[in-house]
C-alpha cells in the first residue's frame, strides 16, 4: 500500500488485503488518515447524541455468547414484555430534551410477531412526530415487516453483524452471518437507511476485526451508521464467564482505536458511533476516537441492560474537548441524503 492519502469517496470492492493494510500503519499515520477523511465528509468537532431505550427487555431466544438478555444466559435479566406506546414516547420526549438527535429502541427478539408491529409502528411515528430519528432493533425482519417499518417513517434499523463471518459460529448458533444479511438487504429494498456494525474484545484475532470491517465496506451500500462496540463482560454469559478467566483477550485501547480508524477511512461517509463499552473508556481514548473519526455516542446512564457514562459526563467531556452536540438539522439533512427509494440497491465502485 502506499502512503498516499486515502480516497474520500466511498467504495464497494475493498479487499482484505487493503484493510489489514491499514490496521497495520503506524498508529498516528492511520489516524491521521482517518482524521483526514472524516473532516472531508462531516463537521469536525461534531458528534451527534442518541439515546438507547429497551423496549422489552430479556427472555430472547437467541443465545449470543455476549449478550445479557438471551434465555440461555444466567445473568439475572428478568424478561418483560413489551412496553407501553406513551411510556416509551414520554422517554423518548426525556432524550430529545437533553439534547439527543437520536431515539433508538431495541427489543429482545429473535423477530417481531406480526401482533407487535402495530404498537412498534405507533412509537416510530410518535417519536418522528417529536422531530428525532428513529432507529428500531428488533431482530430479523421479513421484507413485510420492513414495508410496514418504512412506511411508518423509520429512519434507521440496527442489526448488527458481530464479527467476522469465521467466527460467527462462535458467537451464536442459533441464526448465522447469512441471516443478519438477509435482514439488512431487507431493510435497504424498503429504503430503510442502515444501522449496522459489531462488537470486539470477544477474544477475536485482528484478522477477524478485518473480516468484520470488510464484510461491511463491502456490502451493496455502505451501513449509514456503524456502532462500534467494546465488549461489556457480563458475569453469566458465555463470553463474560470466558473473559473473566482470560482477561488478555480484552481489547486494549489503541487497538481499538485502529478499529475505529479503519471503519471511517472505509466508510467515509458512514456514521461511526462509540457504543457499549465506553463507561470503561479513559477520557483520553475516546478522545482518540473522536480524533480517529467518530462522530456519534450513545448517552445516558444505561446501553439496554449495560450501564453508560451519563449525561453529565458526557457534557463535561465535550466542553473539555471542545465538541458539540451536533443539531438535528445536520443529522436530518444526512439522513434525507442517504435514504434510498424503496426496492433500490446503491453500487459505488472506486474508479
Amino acid at each position: 500500500m502506499t502512503t498516499e492519502a486515502p480516497r474520500t469517496e466511498p467504495r464497494n470492492d475493498w479487499t482484505r488485503e487493503e484493510i489489514a493494510a491499514l490496521f497495520d500503519l503506524p498508529f498516528t499515520e492511520l489516524v491521521f488518515r482517518a482524521a483526514e477523511v472524516h473532516r472531508a465528509n462531516h463537521p469536525a468537532n461534531e458528534v451527534q447524541l442518541s439515546t438507547l431505550l429497551s423496549i422489552k427487555t430479556g427472555g430472547c431466544a437467541e443465545d449470543c455468547g455476549y449478550c445479557s438478555q438471551s434465555a440461555s444466559a444466567n445473568s439475572g435479566v428478568k424478561a418483560t414484555k413489551l412496553m407501553d406506546v406513551q411510556a416509551v414516547l414520554q422517554r423518548a420526549a426525556q432524550a430529545a430534551d437533553q439534547g439527543s438527535t437520536r431515539f433508538c429502541m431495541g427489543a429482545a427478539w429473535r423477530n417481531p410477531k406480526d401482533r407487535d408491529m402495530p404498537a412498534i409502528i405507533e412509537m416510530v411515528k410518535g417519536v418522528r412526530e417529536m422531530g428525532m430519528e428513529t432507529c428500531m432493533t428488533l431482530g430479523m425482519l421479513t421484507p413485510q415487516q420492513a414495508d410496514m417499518l418504512s412506511e411508518a417513517g423509520l429512519d434507521y434499523y440496527n442489526h448488527n453483524i458481530d464479527t467476522s463471518p469465521e467466527r460467527y459460529g462462535e458467537i451464536t448458533t442459533t441464526r448465522t452471518m447469512e441471516d443478519r444479511l438477509d435482514t439488512l438487504s431487507n431493510v435497504r429494498m424498503a429504503g430503510i437507511n442502515v444501522c449496522s456494525g459489531g462488537i470486539v474484545g470477544m477474544g477475536e484475532t485482528r484478522e477477524d476485526r478485518v473480516g468484520f470491517i470488510h464484510t461491511l465496506a463491502t456490502l451493496p451500500d455502505h451501513p449509514q451508521s456503524v456502532p462500534v462496540n467494546a465488549l461489556v463482560p457480563v458475569k453469566g454469559t458465555v463470553l463474560g464467564d470466558m473473559l473473566a478467566d482470560t482477561p488478555l483477550a480484552k481489547i486494549d485501547d489503541v487497538e481499538f482505536v485502529r478499529t475505529v480508524a479503519v471503519a471511517r477511512i472505509t466508510m467515509p461517509h458512514s456514521m461511526v458511533r462509540l457504543s457499549a463499552g465506553r463507561e470503561s473508556m479513559s477520557e483520553m481514548t475516546q478522545a482518540m476516537c473522536f480524533m480517529a473519526g467518530a462522530n456519534s455516542i450513545f448517552t445516558g446512564d444505561k446501553l439496554l441492560t449495560a450501564p453508560n457514562a451519563g449525561d453529565d459526563t458526557d457534557a463535561a467531556m465535550f466542553a473539555r474537548l471542545g465538541i458539540k452536540p451536533m443539531a438535528i438539522s445536520e443529522t436530518q439533512a444526512q439522513v434525507e441524503a442517504s435514504r434510498m427509494p424503496k426496492g433500490c440497491v446503491k453500487l459505488e465502485a472506486a474508479e
